[in-house]
């Protein structure tokens, strides 16, 4: 990953949190995107960077085409390329079916949706160009598995393999992979303002999935790692 230019979405949570410390240690250009700035700012501030210009953050709203287009022009106008692109955004809201309003179905289906939609369909254009590039979209345990209290939520991450697939159909005589990662329950923020009752000790930590997508990264230049699985011991879905 020396040198490499990796636009992380969802920067600031747990997972792109854990995954850019990592890739900065690993000599990585990583540019910084989420929609809370101050977040962003107080990121980069904290990481281990050798030079100036291995940071680059910029403050996004990916459910906005006009911004994620921004985003992607900046990546390449400041660093001259995209070689990765990791969707770390997401939103859930777990209710009963009969529960979910309007504004939750909303939010979820244009974060988790259309967002990673946004990001994938405009990064994979500047990668086309190289005939070179690397996506990895975090689905969740819940892009594959259904599960009560999750319609909505399962709606979105089903959506989001979906198009993956569709993508990476097209995109593969470019020489752009995709990588779907189907995580469990990962402790980060993410539960912060889930209503349900979960014991967060025995979920993953962030830097399990972290190294997780940085060995799909580090994989020979002819593998495709298309899949990763990776559970809780406690809770395993089969």
């Amino acid at each position: 990953m020396q040198d490499k230019v990796v636009v992380v979405v969802g920067a600031t949570g747990g997972i792109g949190s854990a995954l850019t410390r990592k890739l900065i240690l690993a000599g990585s250009h990583v540019v910084l995107a989420a929609k809370n700035s101050d977040r962003l700012t107080a990121l980069a501030s904290q990481l281990p960077i050798a030079n100036a210009n291995q940071v680059l953050t910029v403050p996004t709203d990916i459910t906005d085409p006009s911004q994620v287009e921004r985003l992607i022009q900046k990546a390449v106008a400041e660093l001259g390329q995209i070689d990765v692109l990791v969707n770390a955004a997401g939103a859930g809201v777990l209710k009963q079916y009969n529960k979910i309003e309007p504004t939750d179905l909303d939010l979820m289906l244009d974060l988790n949706l259309k967002g990673s939609f946004y990001t994938c369909q405009a990064a994979s254009e500047v990668m086309k160009n190289r005939k070179s590039g690397h996506i990895c979209n975090i689905i969740g345990i819940l892009g594959k598995h259904s599960m009560a209290m999750a319609s909505a939520y399962c709606a979105s991450k089903f959506g989001v393999v979906g198009f993956s697939k569709c993508m990476a159909e097209e995109l593969k005589r470019f020489g752009i992979k995709f990588t779907l990662f189907y995580f469990g329950g990962v402790d980060s923020p993410f539960w912060d303002n889930v209503s349900l009752k979960v014991d967060r000790s025995k979920m993953l930590t962030p830097e399990t999935a972290a190294d997780a997508i940085l060995f799909a990264l580090n994989a020979d230049p002819q593998a495709v790692p298309m899949e990763i699985n990776i559970q809780p011991e406690s809770h395993l879905f089969f």
